[in-house]
């Protein structure tokens, strides 16, 4: 599958946009348009010409075409707009088509690449768009800001074209997710879960761009059939791009020679957290503040700004009143005749009567404000379920907190306090009176046909008593979403010790087998061990913590549900994340083998040390769920495991528990095991022979070396295989320090 980078197809003329355009000031001598389009300094037309601040900025101006068409630099990407502040280039897509019988008919990627760090793509105005009834929108590129890649992704579904409304991108039929901030490249793909088979008589095809959000309006059924989509899309919806001059921020650039704003301007830092800076002049001047000699003084007495006598000033305008008037002149208070001053003295007695009673209201209102909050406070209490709730516990484990309570804990919920933002909520880290140190989530709306729901799950999960799942402590039903107070968990998430560095020194095989057997104990008491069977329903390596003893936690009950086995849940929204997902699950609703899925999936991620979804690799290696199934069919589930897995693991562990992530992956759920099943035989693998391949018989090694040699295979794999040097001294006084810790923790005592 090719990359295509971008593709600009129609001509200037058809693209309308709103923008606040740079004074017409070019370098003297330079072409000041391309075509019907304004290319004002810092910017210039002709590579190489001198006619830009550098050469990065220089426009390609190919008159070729009629009208001439503008390209960024060297580049293909075709520009539509310059403006103050951004820039608007014509837009590309990626899409895939199927046969009725589900067969690829065709496909197109998308690659977009600014070719300049201080280029980056708008994280306000850009949106990845998908539009389809059975696919899947993956992206991936480089955040220069964050300095690391990314991944997103959105699913759209239906299976109907009426069940698609006109304006509304919620996932049924089409859906959008935000880009990260700093992008210079972005990659894109679509896929679909069933080819479209189910819905190809009214959507062959599905669409995915990255644009301008605000210039893409759904039309619903139409949009799923339009041959003419595409387009539309290049047509109408642009993308843009934030620029700004180099990388240096205004305080580091500004003595020195290469500052570029020149009289009468000022210097704003870029918001694309990249660095760099742009120049816009002062108030009451005009003119391009790049150029010498700047911005120029405006004469604002041309636009008849005072009622009375206007006199320009440098940067501004002074208003009076003529002689025998009194005033100062302002539009709007204007001047008077100096026989009218009893009746200006009357007026003002009449204002100052009428602010005192406006004092006098003020406090009334205040203080019926302050009891109408409190009477607010209390209808919250009872519409999010609190009289239920008291009725229903008398647990000493679960504690009704004040509004006030927590925003004392969580300094009124400041941005320094946020542990992290998901999907069910943001999570804020709270110091108690009592110096305890909690998690508090702030979960999303709450509907009230759900309340008596949210209370029995209230009460339900603060009587949880599992080692491994992350305790409920209490909740505060004052505000219009409920939040939930939780422990505080301190060493983080599994799937940073998982990828961060190729997995962290201390996450040694024996680590990686107890930490799954510890979360599998714990989604086994959730399945079972409650008079209604608790459902997780978005089990990822991220919602298993580590504390001090890096023991693990399970944590984020905000998308689970109370719910019988034989009662799949059907909600339109299915949750969840991308690499986890049951795919039976997305189609039939979720169910308890749905939380076997997702396990599976953080099973294989601790033995392979991969992303459950990573863009980078090779199609068959994208998704970690696939990849490993096939690699197990064909006998290179070695080739595949963390070389640490390994080397340490047994060959009896490493062929048993790789056979167990199979069955969990298994695409019909009613052929999965239970989570019951699964920890009873992870728990059962703990006490396999120590086996490993450094022991392995070296015959027997041999013969394997020459097999995959004749097979062609991995030239790395077979090091690994035969790999009896591995350095493993660090990982296992680490190893040991971990279990010393374990036993000296009273968790572990009981």
């Amino acid at each position: 599958m090719a990359f295509l980078c971008l593709i600009l197809l129609l001509p200037l003329s058809a693209m309308s946009i709103e923008s606040t355009i740079i004074t017409n000031h070019t370098k003297p001598g330079c072409q000041p348009k391309c075509g019907n389009m304004t290319v004002p300094y810092p910017f210039g037309i002709g590579i190489g010409a001198g006619c830009s601040i550098n050469r990065k900025f220089d426009i390609r101006c190919d008159t070729s075409s009629d009208p001439p068409i503008a390209y960024l630099n060297t580049g293909n990407i075709e520009v539509l707009d310059i403006s103050t502040s951004q820039i608007r280039v014509k837009n590309t897509f990626t899409g895939s088509c199927y046969e009725q019988n589900g067969e690829l008919a065709s496909q197109k990627t998308m690659r977009i690449d600014t070719g300049v760090p201080f280029f980056t793509l708008s994280d306000k105005d850009n949106r990845l768009t998908l539009v389809g009834c059975d696919d899947l929108a993956l992206a991936s590129g480089l955040s220069l800001y964050e300095g690391r890649d990314f991944n997103i992704g959105c699913i759209t579904s239906c299976s109907r074209s009426v069940d698609a409304s006109n304006g509304t991108c919620s996932g049924i039929g089409c859906c959008q997710a935000a880009i990260p901030k700093g992008l210079m490249t972005f990659w894109g793909t679509v896929t679909s879960m069933l080819n479209h088979t189910k819905v190809w008589s009214f959507n062959p095809c599905g669409y995915a761009f990255l644009g301008e959000h605000e210039k893409f309006t759904f039309r619903g059924a139409s949009d799923l059939t339009d041959p003419n989509f595409v387009s539309r899309i290049v047509k109408d919806v642009p993308i843009v791009i934030d620029w700004a001059i180099g990388n240096q921020s205004c305080s580091e650039v500004k003595n020195s020679t290469a500052y570029s704003c020149k009289e009468h301007s000022l210097c704003i830092d870029s918001e694309s957290g990249r660095g760099g800076y742009r120049c816009i002049c002062e108030e009451g001047y005009d003119g391009n503040p790049y150029l010498t000699p700047g911005c120029q003084d405006n004469d604002e007495c041309t636009k008849n700004p005072c009622d009375g006598i206007c006199k320009n000033t440098a940067g501004g305008f002074q208003c009076s009143c003529p002689k025998g008037y009194f005033g100062d002149g302002q539009k709007g208070r204007g001047c008077q005749k100096e026989r009218d001053l009893p009746v200006l003295k009357l007026s003002l007695g009449l204002g100052l009567g009428l602010l005192s009673l406006l004092v006098s209201f003020s406090w009334i209102y205040f203080g019926i404000k302050r009891r109408k909050i409190l009477k607010l406070r209390e209808k919250f209490f009872k519409q999010n379920g609190g009289m239920l709730l008291k009725q229903q516990t008398s647990s000493n484990l679960n504690k009704v907190f004040t509004i006030e309570e927590l925003k004392k804990a969580t300094n009124n919920f400041a941005k320094d306090r946020i542990l992290g933002v998901g999907g069910n909520g943001i999570v804020y880290k709270g110091i108690l009176p009592d110096q305890r140190i909690v998690a508090i989530k702030k979960s999303k709306q709450l509907e009230q046909n759900q309340i008596e729901e949210f209370i029995n799950e209230v009460v339900i999960l603060t009587q949880i008593n599992h080692r491994n799942v992350v305790k409920l402590l209490g909740c505060c039903l004052e505000t219009e979403v409920p939040l939930l107070v939780y422990e505080y968990i301190s060493h983080g998430t599994l799937h940073y010790h998982i990828h961060t560095n190729g997995g962290m020194p201390w996450l040694s095989w024996q680590n990686r087998l107890r930490i799954a057997v510890e979360s599998a104990d714990a989604f086994s008491y959730l399945h079972y061990a409650a008079s209604t069977p608790i459902l997780h329903r978005d089990i990822k390596s991220a919602n298993i913590l580590l504390d001090d003893y890096y023991t693990a936690k399970i944590a984020d009950f905000g998308a689970s549900r109370l719910r019988p086995f034989d009662q799949a849940d059907m909600s339109s929204l299915i949750p969840g994340t991308l690499g986890y997902l049951d795919p039976e699950g997305i189609q039939m609703g979720l169910s308890d083998k749905s939380d076997v899925y997702s396990f599976g999936v953080v099973l294989a991620e601790l033995l392979t040390g991969r992303e459950a979804i990573d863009l980078t690799l090779p199609n068959k290696e994208k998704s970690l769920a696939a990849y490993f199934k096939v690699s197990v069919k064909e006998n290179r589930l070695f080739q595949i495991l963390h070389n640490k897995v390994l080397k340490e693991g047994s060959l009896e562990q490493l062929n048993a528990i790789g056979e167990l992530v199979v069955r969990c992956l298994n695409t019909k759920g009613e052929e999965r095991p239970t989570m019951k099943e699964v920890a009873t035989e992870l728990e059962g693998f703990t006490k396999y022979s120590s086996r490993t391949w450094a022991h392995h018989d070296q015959e027997n090694n041999q013969l394997q070396m020459g097999e995959m040699i004749s097979e062609q295979e991995d030239l790395y794999s077979v090091l690994m295989y035969t790999s009896t040097n591995y350095d493993t001294s660090s990982s296992d006084q680490q190893s040991t320090e971990i279990s010393t810790k374990r036993e000296e923790n009273p968790l572990f005592n009981d």
